[in-house]
C-alpha cells in the first residue's frame, strides 16, 4: 500500500493506494478526482516545470518560464537542460514560445512575464 496526498483541489485527501492482481483500489478520496490522480501516479506521473531562463541582459539576467502543459516525470531534467542551454538575446514578453514542443513531448517552453519588455530608466 501506498499513501498519496491528492493534489487535484484544495482538500488534499490522504489517499491509500493498493495495487492487486485486479487492478488499483484507491480510498480515502472525498471525489472522484481523487482515484484518477492516485491511478495516474502510479501509472504514469506527469508533471509541470517552471524555472528561468538566461538572458544577455544584465539588468534582467534571467526570465521566468515555464512548460506549457504536464510532461512524464521522468523527463523532468531532459526538459531542464533544454531550458539551462536558453540564452536569450532578445526581447521576449508574456506568452512567447522559446522552445517550441520541446523534446517532442507536446508542450512548448514560454515565457511568463513580460520583464524584458519594459522600459528600464537610469537614473
Amino acid at each position: 500500500m501506498r499513501e498519496l496526498t491528492c493534489i487535484t483541489c484544495p482538500n488534499g485527501c490522504l489517499l491509500q493506494v493498493d495495487e492487486t492482481e485486479g487492478g488499483i483500489r484507491v480510498t480515502g478520496n472525498a471525489c472522484p478526482r481523487g482515484e484518477t490522480f492516485a491511478i495516474a501516479e502510479l501509472t504514469h506521473p506527469m508533471r509541470t516545470i517552471c524555472s528561468t531562463a538566461r538572458t544577455t541582459y544584465p539588468e534582467t539576467p534571467v526570465v521566468p518560464v515555464r512548460v506549457s502543459g504536464e510532461i512524464p516525470k521522468e523527463r523532468i531534467f531532459d526538459v531542464m537542460k533544454e531550458i539551462n542551454n536558453i540564452v536569450l538575446d532578445r526581447r521576449v514578453k508574456r506568452g512567447d514560445v522559446l522552445i517550441p514542443d520541446v523534446l517532442g513531448l507536446g508542450v512548448d517552453v514560454i515565457v511568463t512575464s513580460d520583464i524584458l519588455t519594459r522600459k528600464l530608466c537610469c537614473h
